[in-house]
């Protein structure tokens, strides 16, 4: 598959990253005005960077979009006249639909909205997927190329926003618990470096165990909780102090703000 990713910022050159490492492409073609993030590639093998966006787009057939979503409309209206029905369009900005791409560039053409987070570089990502009625059959081939950097699912359109809060900014949120846990680790004793390996381990041990048990979260909590024990004495005080709580609400704060960028 000949490829293009149109702006190399932190999620496009994650985009990059996790391609690169899995070598999955014929060629690749890396396009921003700044190519900061990706000038690293620029001597690997079928890998062009460039800040030539209508050269990439002609010289490929999977153009993946990553650009913030302010962006979208000059760049996309820039290489309109070069996509054609056999591209198949991918678009990764947050809060941007495919109605409105569609508006940009004709919904006679193949387009699929995507949603990874920064975990795809190192191919752990869980990107979300949704298409348009013309790229309905494209789909799978979407799914072959981001299962390779992690996981995948197909939802419709209208979850994507709600995909984005969870998926995307979930990332940051899952780091500032972890980053909680080693300053606990910090104020128990353990030096930082030990605290952090701590943390981390520790999360992402939980994950496996969800992921590999196929267990409920409260199912694995039972089996580490006990009768006037540590862990709900614990548990229970994050409770009182709206640990839940606080979650769940900055996931909705993010969502609402995700959708008055869609407005704007």
């Amino acid at each position: 598959m000949k490829i293009a990713i149109i702006g190399t910022g932190n999620l496009g050159s994650s985009v990059a990253k996790g391609l690169i490492k899995n070598n999955n492409f014929t060629s690749l073609y890396l396009s921003d005005k700044n190519t900061a993030h990706v000038d690293a590639y620029k001597n690997l093998e079928n890998v062009t960077v460039t800040s030539d966006n209508l050269l990439a787009v002609k010289a490929s057939e999977m153009v993946i979009f990553a650009l913030q979503p302010k962006h979208i409309n000059g760049v996309m209206e820039s290489v309109a006249s070069l996509i054609t029905n056999n591209h198949v369009v991918i678009s990764v900005a947050a809060g941007v639909d495919i109605a409105r791409i569609e508006g940009l560039i004709g919904a006679d053409k193949n387009i699929i909205r995507v949603m990874p987070n920064t975990a795809i570089s190192i191919g752990k990502s869980m990107t979300c997927i949704s298409a348009n009625q013309k790229a309905q059959d494209k789909v799978a081939l979407a799914q072959e190329i981001f299962n390779q950097l992690g996981v995948t699912m197909v939802i419709p359109e209208e979850l994507v926003q709600a995909a984005t809060v969870i998926c995307a900014s979930g990332i940051a949120f899952w780091m500032r618990l972890v980053r909680a846990t080693t300053q606990g680790a910090i104020q128990l004793g353990f030096e930082a470096e030990q605290a952090h390996e701590l943390a981390i381990q520790t999360c992402y041990g939980a994950a496996s165990l969800l992921i590999e048990s196929g267990r409920h979260p409260e199912q694995e909590i039972d089996r580490v909780t006990t009768p006037s024990g540590c862990t709900i004495e614990g548990l229970n005080a994050m409770e009182h102090q709206g640990l839940s709580s606080a979650l769940i609400q900055g996931i909705v704060a993010s969502f609402e703000k995700i959708n008055q960028i869609k407005k704007s």
